[in-house]
């Protein structure tokens, strides 16, 4: 994932149908897309880093895709999102003639609804077991019986953290974590770490993208208060993740409550 996924962009698009030939300009699609439909990618993102041993080209950053190396491919159809990737770089494509499919993706539920979406754009011809398996597991997670609040930074230097209406704010929310910035105007504000101490969470969750948050980089910012380090894959991807996120997530944030 490209530093601080806060482009702009915008839904829509209009692709063939049975996509063959695929570029995916999302990390988190690029997993969905080759889990679903082996050899249906022909380009990816520098950023995409499942599955490790995915050999097709790769075409630069979410936010600075080489739109040259992506035309010389030519694709069917390019999958992006709109919050990952620039709407210049995509309305570029279409200019260009490439169909190009935009998702959003603000919800958990949301994020099931855009993944069968852009599966069947790519030519899958029914829906994969592992995104039944993911809708099912999420579906049947228990409301939370202690609910907790947090600051969730998602970038330092200078610290920004996850703000109103993002999909990690609602995966974090359906585990029992309300956080402090939910009803900030801005999706991902920039808050001084004073302020973000000062509200004063029971927890501080450090995910490891888009800034990688170790428990050496991050923790110290914030003495007396506790902190969790979470996976930012099991966080902030919509994917075949979706289906372990809430057991990966859940034990994470148990172990910084202890």
């Amino acid at each position: 994932m490209d530093p601080v996924s806060l482009g702009g962009g915008r839904p829509g698009g209009s692709p063939r149908p049975s996509a063959a030939r695929v570029v995916s300009l999302v990390p988190s699609l690029t997993e969905a897309v080759a889990e679903t439909l082996p050899g249906a990618l022909v380009g990816v993102t520098d950023w995409c880093s499942r599955p490790a041993d995915l050999a097709v080209t790769r075409i630069g950053g979410t936010k600075n895709p080489a739109l040259d190396h992506i035309l010389a491919l030519a694709p069917d159809l390019v999958v992006a999102n709109e919050e990952e990737n620039r709407a210049p770089d995509l309305d570029a494509l279409r200019t260009a003639g490439v169909p190009v499919l935009v998702t959003e993706v603000r919800t958990v539920p949301q994020a099931f609804t855009e993944l069968e979406r852009v599966l069947t754009a790519c030519g899958a011809r029914s829906r994969p077991r592992w995104l039944d398996e993911a809708e099912a597991t999420w579906a049947a997670l228990p409301e939370p019986a202690v609910r907790t609040t947090a600051v969730v930074p998602i970038w330092r230097r200078p610290w920004m953290v996850l703000g109103r209406d993002t999909f990690a704010g609602d995966v974090l929310t359906r585990l029992g974590v309300d956080h402090r910035y939910a009803g900030h105007p801005e999706r991902y504000p920039r808050v001084p770490v004073e302020e973000l101490r000062a509200a004063a969470p029971d927890l501080v969750v450090l995910p490891d993208e888009p800034y990688r948050f170790t428990a050496e980089d991050g923790p110290e910012a914030f003495p007396g208060l506790r902190c969790a380090l979470v996976s930012g894959r099991h966080l902030t991807w919509y994917g075949p993740s979706l289906a372990r996120a809430p057991r990966v997530l859940a034990g994470a944030l148990r172990a910084a409550r202890r």
